[in-house]
């Protein structure tokens, strides 16, 4: 049976992209929708990782890479880091045909070789990072409350998808994984256990020929899902490591965290640096992330029900989906997410800034009255401390939530809204 392709915010991005670009290069962890994405958009393709055709197509690459590129435009090169040198043939093709729209790449890791690279590309290849489907893609928020909206100062009140305390932890555990969306539990939550193990066992190792120990693989990722959402330090994971009977080398832990974010599955949030009123030290450690929530619960061994009786572990992980979903809003608005934190404590979970300058700030609560009026309470606090004769004052605050049926402004103008309401 063939699937219906289910719409991306990403559709539009890729083609205003195209637009403005000899050639776009799509990348993203594997399964997270990049080829179909493409293919909505692309006149001709060729797949490198076609087993009818690999061989064929890798000696080609090597021996006369132009003629691989021949075909209707946009022309979609999938999985191009199989055959590095296609990039220079791509830059070279843009620079002599001198138009936009050209060519599609898609990558679902990084080049083990990036010395095979002679050009970077810059004006000819655009980047667009390609993430797990937001909550409104897959249908399961209304996407009602929009984030543009909110930088207009338009949003009005919005109506929610109707969602209790386990669905959401189900939600959390299915990801965003296209494959796990409009199936049953058990096959949802199957798929980012399939994806742990692929991870794991064969394309840490493939990413750059480099063998690693997949146990040892599968710890690293269960210490960096216990230090989500937070700031942990990776000298910490290496601890939380050693207590589990594995002794790595720094520059060996290194090696693996990196051959991790080379398949882009690992994904920290960047502290946000402000200007403020007063000197205030802020912290530029990260916030520890993966590429998507179901991930960390794979890694953890837990489950809907369980996430449900361990409120604390289901809140960190949650914050996860939040920042999951706000980056993908954010992309639609040409914009990045970040953490902020200072020395004295002060906290904002999420910040969504513009590159026109406009920023929002966002504290992530799983739901509760007091939590909300603690979270409301800590925006405001920040934004105080903002000098705005330096920078804009913020375009809203926002405690984002798990529970509740409605998006609505405080009487203090805090923005609270259900992440089953939330969109680009």
């Amino acid at each position: 049976m063939t699937r219906r392709y289910m719409k991306r915010i990403y559709d539009q991005v890729l083609k205003e992209r195209l637009e403005a670009k000899g050639a776009v290069l799509v990348e993203g962890p594997k399964w997270c929708g990049k080829t179909s994405t493409a293919e909505q958009i692309a006149s001709s393709a060729i797949y490198l990782q076609d087993p009818s055709s690999r061989t064929q197509n890798l000696r080609m690459a090597e021996m006369d890479p132009a003629r691989l590129l021949q075909g209707s435009v946009p022309r979609l090169i999938d999985e191009w880091q199989d055959a590095p040198n296609l990039w220079d043939a791509v830059r070279f093709e843009v620079d002599h045909r001198d138009d936009f729209g050209q060519f599609i790449l898609t990558g679902s890791s990084v080049p083990a070789d990036l010395n095979a690279l002679h050009h970077t590309g810059t004006g000819r290849i655009a980047r667009m990072k390609m993430r797990t489907m937001s909550l409104a893609e897959s249908g399961d928020s209304t996407g009602e409350a929009s984030l543009s909206a909110l930088f207009q100062g338009e949003q009005t009140t919005a109506q929610g998808r109707r969602t209790d305390i386990r669905e959401l932890a189900f939600l959390l555990c299915r990801g965003g994984w296209p494959r796990a969306v409009g199936t049953s539990e058990k096959v949802a939550l199957r798929q980012v256990v399939d994806y742990l193990d692929a991870v794991c066992e064969i394309d840490i190792s493939r990413v750059d020929g480099v063998r690693r120990n997949p146990a040892h693989v599968r710890m690293l990722l269960r210490s960096y899902a216990r230090m989500i959402s937070s700031q942990g330090t990776l000298a910490a994971m290496q601890m939380d490591l050693r207590s589990a009977g594995i002794e790595m080398s720094e520059s060996t832990f290194l090696e693996y965290t990196e051959a991790l974010r080379k398949l882009f599955v690992i994904e920290d949030l960047s502290a946000w640096n402000p200007n403020l009123r007063s000197k205030v030290a802020i912290r530029t450690s990260p916030t520890r992330h993966l590429c998507d929530p179901s991930i960390a619960a794979a890694a953890l061994e837990t489950g809907p029900d369980e996430l449900v009786d361990d409120l604390e572990t289901f809140g960190l992980l949650f914050e996860s989906m939040c920042v999951r979903d706000l980056r993908v809003y954010a992309d639609a608005l040409d914009g990045t997410v970040f953490h902020y934190r200072d020395k004295l404590g002060l906290e904002c979970d999420a910040v969504v800034h513009l590159r026109n300058g406009r920023y929002g700030l966002i504290e992530i609560k799983l739901g509760g009255e007091s939590l909300i009026a603690q979270g409301a309470s800590t925006l405001q606090a920040l934004a105080q401390k903002i000098d705005t004769t330096k920078m804009r004052a913020p375009s809203f605050l926002m405690v984002l939530t798990g529970t509740g049926d409605f998006a609505y402004a405080r009487e203090d103008g805090v923005w609270v809204v259900p992440i089953c309401a939330l969109g680009a």
